[in-house]
């Protein structure tokens, strides 16, 4: 059949059409299945938003629930500088509203969008009326962001504790830093459906939101306000270069209050050096060689391990103690004999030496590390020293451990030390965390931590008693309480100058303490550093009143009942010498040269029930001869009547009143040897 030119062009547009049919169909094969996921994820950018929802931090609450740090929501904006119409325009319109200047604005505005950037903030945390403004433009290139803020109601009340957040607001110093999982939470995810307008009209959770935890320290407010204001009048008066406070719970070692010098506002940031350094945690981060206040670790250990009592006559060698060619001198004269308890009354060097001597140095090593020396405590703050114990001491590191030398500690672990002694013999770490508190069951701490038994609870009372004994007619007389009974130990140790390889002007000022002494509540370490001028920065003068003022506000705070009478006068000596420096002609280079007979002699057991202690020293190596006079003060001719009553040649240089001499008051002298006298008007 022959087929019209009609048909033939039907049949060609019929095969075209299913030619095109079938192209169609191809397509929409490979768009719906092949290019599905692609293409549905395109779509879902178009009309589809992510948001994240930012949780604000936990909130760090004292002991009383008084938030000391907490978060607060404000919104941000920025721009989309692509969409920006003018950049000149924006920027003004912008800088009347925020605290923007609007040249720099439009300059970074222009660099954003020449780089094809697509974001800028233009001002963090913004008040609510200026959002409500700049929304009321309802313009699409500003966009808002929800943020979180973290604020410190108290200012700086406990900043080395609670520490600081950065711009991201993650933790970079101190609990906000070492509980920052804790506290950040996790953010939650959005899925917003929009217009090409942007305007929502559905929503679906993708994520919930995990707000920060809330933490609950040991600290109480009002006891750390006391601390930091008394630690900021003592460092007006003594110039230190840092000092700490740090108050404990005695039976409990709660820290109730942790300050230090220089201090900061954890609202304000950092602008210099000097801003940077007031932030470092002293009382956790920075050892120091305590001085004197170590022999309450030394006399401790020493009545635990022999049979050494208060009463046990130790000889103080009058102010001179020769081991090999090595010379100790009392810091304020000499003693004959003293009693125990009178060593560390009136914190006898060369007697806390003797006892050392007594104890033995691997019993000596034994109860420093027991005490918790040369190891961090565990309280959870960071970057905690250890301090600097030396496993392997040389000749005579005993001597200068048992006065605080040659070895580094913190306020921290002081105050866990001292606690030893308040708390019956039973070491606890410091906390500061409380992970559980209900009224019906015993607080849970975080991290948790067991007790561990360094002395006998007969010993640690024995140790209240002397303690107290130092508070009353001791060099630590600054820092009696009224209405209740304390006891405690001062410290000054000269620092060590590296350049010069000697012990320089500077001092560590420090005092330990508890009060009241039958039923210890709390335990407190005053620690002045780089004190100067002599008397005016020893630790009694300088750190005593410090403990006397918190130690008074926290037992009234904390309720604690008086255990003397209002009306109590103590009538012990007032004239009582305040000179505890725990080093005298003590060179720490020249430990190698005791000999080695006073070394064994000085790690020798003693048989039992012997009542005194004779020291290891050879009398060959003790000085002989008459006790020096004070002369400073006298005419010229009182001293040389003084000195022929007391048997001494002098030699006077200049005229008028004698001021200064050499050798000091209260050493002894060779028969043969002349003390000098200067002397001017």
């Amino acid at each position: 059949m022959h087929e019209t030119p009609e048909i033939k062009r039907v049949r060609l547009l019929m095969r075209m059409a299913l030619l095109w049919a079938a192209i169609i169909f191809a397509r929409l094969v490979y768009l719906q299945v092949f290019q599905h996921s692609t293409l549905k994820h395109v779509a879902d950018l178009q009309h589809a938003h992510q948001m994240t929802v930012e949780v604000p931090r936990g909130t760090i609450f004292d002991r009383n629930g008084v938030p000391l740090a907490k978060s607060e929501t404000l919104e941000s904006v920025c721009v989309n500088p692509r969409r920006v119409p003018d950049a000149e325009v924006a920027a003004d319109m912008l800088s009347g509203i925020l605290d923007v200047d609007s040249k720099a604005l439009r300059a970074k505005i222009a660099d954003t969008a020449k780089d094809d950037g697509g974001f800028l903030w233009v001002q963090r945390f913004i008040s609510r009326e200026q959002s409500e403004r700049l929304r009321s433009l309802n313009l699409d290139w500003i966009e808002f962001r929800t943020e979180s803020r973290r604020v410190h109601p108290n200012g700086q009340l406990a900043a080395h504790v609670i520490g600081t957040v950065n711009s991201e607001q993650k933790g970079d110093s101190g609990l906000e830093l070492s509980m920052n999982s804790d506290l950040t939470g996790m953010p939650g995810e959005i899925r917003l459906e929009t217009d090409p307008k942007r305007r929502v009209f559905g929503s679906e959770v993708e994520r919930s939101a995990i707000p920060g935890k809330d933490i609950t320290l040991t600290i109480d407010s009002r006891i750390q306000y006391v601390a930091e204001r008394e630690l900021a009048l003592a460092v007006e008066n003594a110039h230190p270069r840092t000092a700490s406070v740090v108050v404990l719970d005695a039976k409990t070692a709660e820290v109730l209050a942790l300050a230090n010098w220089p201090t900061f506002n954890p609202d304000d940031p950092v602008r210099n050096s000097s801003d940077l350094a007031a932030r470092n945690d002293v009382a956790v981060t920075s050892p120091y060689e305590p001085g004197s206040v170590f022999k309450v670790v030394t006399l401790s250990s020493a009545l635990e391990t022999t049979d050494l009592r208060p009463e046990s006559i130790i000889p103080c060698m009058n102010g001179v103690l020769r081991l090999g060619r090595r010379v100790i001198r009392e810091a304020h004269g000499g003693y004959g004999k003293l009693s125990l308890a009178d060593v560390l009354a009136k914190s006898s060097n060369i007697g806390a030496i003797q006892i050392a001597m007594r104890m033995g140095q691997d019993n000596q090593h034994a109860y420093v590390e027991k005490f918790g020396f040369g190891q961090a405590t565990g309280i959870p703050l960071p970057s905690e020293s250890r301090g600097t114990l030396r496993k392997k001491w040389q000749a005579t590191s005993f001597a200068s451990v048992a006065i605080g030398h040659e070895i580094a500690v913190t306020a921290v672990q002081l105050a866990q030390a001292c606690d030893v002694v308040a708390n019956n013999g039973v070491l606890l770490p410091p906390r500061l965390i409380i992970k559980k508190q209900r009224s019906d069951e015993p607080p849970e701490y975080e991290p948790a931590a067991r007790p561990r038994t360094v002395l006998r609870p007969e010993i640690a009372i024995t140790m209240r008693q002397l303690m107290e004994g130092v508070v009353l007619h001791g060099t630590g007389r600054r820092a009696r309480l009224t209405g209740y009974t304390a006891g405690g130990k001062t410290g000054t140790a000269q620092i060590f100058d590296r350049a010069t390889h000697s012990y320089g002007r500077y001092y560590n000022g420090s005092f330990m303490g508890f009060a009241p002494v039958g039923n210890p509540a709390i335990v407190i370490v005053v620690t002045l550093n780089g004190t100067t001028g002599g008397a005016a920065g020893y630790g009694g003068v300088v750190a005593g009143p410090v403990f006397k003022q918190v130690a008074t506000a926290a037992l009234r705070i904390l309720d604690v009942p008086r255990d003397l009478p209002d009306d109590f006068k103590d009538d012990s000596n007032e004239n009582v010498d305040m000179n505890d420096l725990s080093i005298a002609g003590l060179d720490p280079t020249t430990g190698s040269e005791l000999m080695s007979q006073t070394q064994s002699l000085a790690q020798a057991s003693k048989p039992p029930g012997q009542a005194f202690f004779v020291g290891p020293v050879a009398v060959s190596n003790v000085v002989v001869g008459p006790k020096v006079p004070d002369f400073r003060g006298m005419s010229m001719r009182d001293v040389i009547l003084r000195a022929g009553e007391a048997g001494v040649s002098v030699e006077t240089i200049g005229h008028g009143i004698a001021r200064a001499q050499s050798p000091l008051p209260g050493m002894m002298v060779p028969a043969e040897e002349q003390v000098k006298v200067q002397f001017s008007r």
